[in-house]
């Protein structure tokens, strides 16, 4: 009546990562792309604790990965207030998306990472801290 299949199935083939693994590749992603605005940020505002920020997410990205992360060049053009607020914003969204996963993956450096970032990125951004 119905003929067996035969072929293996696509989703079946490969090693699988364990959920500290993938834990580790998401925390790491959430930390590159903040460096990333981090190093924008730098570029169109220098101060000194974005540079420390910045060095401090490289390290901790080295720490997950193994390796140093790829790091893109900061973009020329537009340096209005209202494109620096969009980047803290992003930035603001990003470090609370790494203080979600390294607190899934009880990694405390990284949450508190994570935490100052956001902290810092909020004040910048004005909103006031309810705890």
């Amino acid at each position: 009546m119905y003929e067996p299949i035969r072929t293996k199935s696509v989703h079946a083939h490969g090693p699988h990562r364990s959920r500290e693994e993938e834990l580790d590749i998401r925390l790491a992603g959430h930390f590159t792309a903040l460096l990333t605005v981090t190093d924008e940020l730098r570029a169109l505002t220098p101060a000194t604790t974005l540079d420390d920020a910045a060095a401090r997410l490289a390290q901790r990205v080295e720490h997950l990965r193994g390796h140093s992360p790829l790091r893109a060049a900061p973009t020329q053009g537009a340096t209005d207030a209202a494109h620096v607020t969009a980047l803290h914003q992003r930035a603001h969204m990003l470090a609370g998306q790494a203080l979600v996963v390294a607190t899934q993956r009880g990694d405390a450096a990284g949450a508190a990472l994570a935490a100052e970032r956001m902290h810092a990125h909020a004040g910048t951004l004005g909103i006031k801290d309810e705890a």
